[in-house]
């Protein structure tokens, strides 16, 4: 494997996150400047920790569905670039997803 080219990637992928933070910073500071109602500010961080713990159980079921769909290629043998194996792991990532659908619609 190239390592040079996961570099790009992982430094795309941290100044994402580090803009994201400074960003949710930012909100946060201008919503208590305003002079937001408490509850109001509590409701968001409320919403806010659901969506993250939410977003948890999303990408854990899709990563654990993908997982799954690398080792039936592995079982397999198919080759890395055949199509049926790039078939596997794209209907593994959506059953994650309509999973996660089916398990959030449950909850709610």
């Amino acid at each position: 494997m190239d390592f040079a080219l996961l570099v790009p990637i992982v430094l795309f992928i941290c100044i994402t996150l580090i803009f994201k933070v400074i960003m949710d910073g930012r909100v946060r500071s201008k919503l208590a400047q305003s002079g937001a109602s408490e509850d109001l500010v509590r409701t968001m961080l409320a919403a806010d920790e659901q969506n993250r713990k939410v977003s948890s159980l999303k990408w854990g079921l899709v990563f654990v569905l993908v997982g799954v769909a690398f080792g039936l290629i592995d079982v397999l043998n198919l080759a890395a670039d055949a199509p049926a194996t790039f078939g596997i792991v794209i209907f593994a990532a959506g059953l994650g997803m309509l999973g996660f659908h089916a398990l959030a619609n449950r909850k709610a």
